[in-house]
């Protein structure tokens, strides 16, 4: 039999036997790791093999029974044999033990203690070689809790650890991480790319621009952070058809304004609309709860970068096109066919999201 099937084997009878009834050559533990790295351990084991293992008289063989007197006579030399054999360590140091509890239970015993990891980086490990050490045949059933998740292991004479939390990515790494995630998203978001090509198509000066990228950043940044922090939610099917809008929006409104230095505004306003956009591709990825803030602010930059390259592209295309339309004319003006043939594009792209999305949500 596969070990795997024998781990299944014994978690079920573990689960489906009486709560007094413990199994010879077999320890059950159950571990609790919490958010602030606490380990809570319960092992239980077979009184006759805490005979055997401590040299104890605390199992009645006639009652298949633990004397509860026993098993408390005999705690400090459980506790001595339990300390040298098990242990919880974070990144190769030992946790701090609690005040441990040796109880009688039914035909075996129950050992409970608590382990602080708070103060020691690295994976926090669970190591036992309870029983295996003496026995060879002896196995161990872990079943570990963390969160709503559980998972389960199984020790031998083999395998006498299990890893219960790897150690969070260094704050570099994740920072990086989400840079490349917010880089990656405005990229790819080609709702967000048509809408800051349409407000800035009349715009051949370097300064409109800046207020219109300043603005537009500024307002999603807000929406986006407060949406990520869960301080403010806003429904997809409001979101998603409220940015088509805003295309469609500013793409109209290229056939009746060439104001841009006012223009602004609308990224301003329109960009608190796609801050809750980009918020809801945050959400899918998740946050790390040991770096909310750097990764946040990682991942704003990120989509700041993206949008400036965007731009940055686009302003030199569109005055190529505006040089070679004029024909050698030493201050070609914006040509208005180019802006009309691509809002007009792009609003029909704008109307087309819109639609499908009020439909899908």
């Amino acid at each position: 039999m596969r070990w795997s099937q024998l781990l299944w084997l014994q978690a079920l009878l573990w689960i489906c036997l009486p709560a007094e009834a413990h199994q010879i050559n077999l320890v059950t533990a159950r571990l609790a790791l919490t958010g602030d790295r606490m380990v809570s351990v319960e092992l239980g084991l077979k009184g006759s093999d805490v005979d055997r293992l401590v040299g104890t008289k605390t199992y009645d063989v006639r009652q298949d029974a633990v004397d509860p007197a026993a098993v408390d006579a005999a705690r400090v030399a459980i506790l001595a044999y339990l300390a040298t054999h098990l242990a919880v360590t974070a990144g190769g140091t030992a946790c701090a033990p609690g005040d441990a509890a040796i109880l009688p239970d039914g035909d075996g015993i129950i050992y409970r203690n608590s382990f602080a990891c708070a103060n020691l980086a690295g994976d926090i490990v669970y190591h036992s070689t309870v029983l295996t050490e003496r026995d060879k045949t002896a196995r161990q059933v872990v079943l570990i809790a963390q969160g709503q998740s559980e998972t389960q292991a199984l020790l031998d004479a083999g395998t006498t650890a299990v890893t219960l939390s790897t150690a969070p990515p260094p704050l570099l790494s994740t920072m990086q991480r989400y840079l490349l995630t917010g880089i990656e998203h405005i990229f790819l978001g080609y709702d967000h790319i048509a809408f800051l090509i349409a407000v800035v198509l009349w715009a051949r000066r370097l300064v409109p621009v800046i207020k219109i990228v300043t603005a537009f950043t500024v307002a999603h940044s807000l929406t986006l952070s407060l949406a990520a922090l869960n301080v403010l939610a806003v429904p997809s099917r409001i979101v998603e058809p409220a940015i088509a809008a805003s295309i469609v929006f500013v793409a109209a409104e290229n056939f009746f304004s060439r104001d841009v230095d006012r223009r602004w505004r609308v990224a301003f306003l329109f960009g608190l609309i796609h801050g809750f956009g980009f918020a809801g591709a945050l959400r899918e990825i998740g946050l790390p709860p040991d770096a909310i803030v750097p990764a946040l602010a990682a991942f704003n930059v990120g989509v700041e970068i993206g949008q400036i390259a965007i731009v940055a592209i686009a302003m030199p295309v569109l005055g190529l096109l505006d040089r070679l339309i004029a024909r050698g004319r030493n201050e070609p003006a914006r040509a208005a066919g180019i802006v009309y043939t691509m809002s007009a594009a792009i609003g029909l792209l704008g109307s087309y999201w819109l639609l499908t999305r009020m439909f899908e949500v």
